[in-house]
């Protein structure tokens, strides 16, 4: 078989403003039984209610996350809203040399930062119909205070700004119609010639 036909493992890297759907695409995908690898970010800040420990993120302690930044065990690392998020990189390896797709949730700085470390990666930016719409959405969810809100509402316009940096853009107004885009993406990119081999 010709080199350019041999199936290579691909990086996605998800992003875009707090609120606007990432988690809940990513939780569809799962429900398909996508046959991918879903990172799970670590971060220092308080479990909410209705997150599970291993599956919405790794909570750990500041100490801790700061144990493993001078280890160098994150892909990414960022501090967001006064609490560290990082993508670990073991999960990565692990999974690409297994064979198998990866894909990560990030926010848009951490998402440059893995740009720039892995240049092979695929960008993809999920927007907002419309900042409005975002934050209804985020008044909806109920976990910030409105001080908290409009600061996550003024980054989320710094965020929307960036999009030019990223490869693909996917405008989450209906959840299955989204998702039915990223798996679009994430096919074409298997279908890449030449492929694109992820070295970290």
């Amino acid at each position: 078989m010709h080199s350019f036909l041999r199936r290579t493992p691909v990086l996605v890297v998800l992003s875009g403003p707090s609120g606007v759907g990432k988690d809940a695409m990513l939780n569809k995908m799962r429900l398909m039984d996508m046959p991918m690898h879903f990172t799970v970010t670590a971060t220092t800040r308080q479990k909410r209610q209705n997150e599970t420990e291993g599956i919405d993120y790794h909570f750990l302690s500041k100490e801790t996350f700061e144990e493993m930044l001078e280890r160098s065990e994150f892909l990414e690392s960022a501090n967001v809203y006064g609490n560290w998020y990082g993508v670990p990189k073991s999960q990565v390896q692990n999974a690409l040399s297994g064979g198998k797709d990866v894909i990560i949730k990030a926010d848009v700085q951490g998402a440059a930062t893995i740009k720039k470390a892995v240049p092979q990666a695929i960008m993809v930016f999920v927007a907002p119909p419309s900042l409005p719409e975002l934050e209804r959405r985020l008044r909806w969810r109920m976990t910030e205070s409105d001080t908290s809100l409009r600061t996550r509402l003024d980054t989320a316009r710094q965020e929307m700004e960036r999009i030019t940096e990223f490869e693909f853009a996917v405008v989450n107004d209906s959840l299955d119609l989204a998702v039915h885009e990223l798996i679009a993406i994430v096919n074409a990119e298997r279908c890449r010639i030449p492929p694109k081999p992820i070295r970290l």
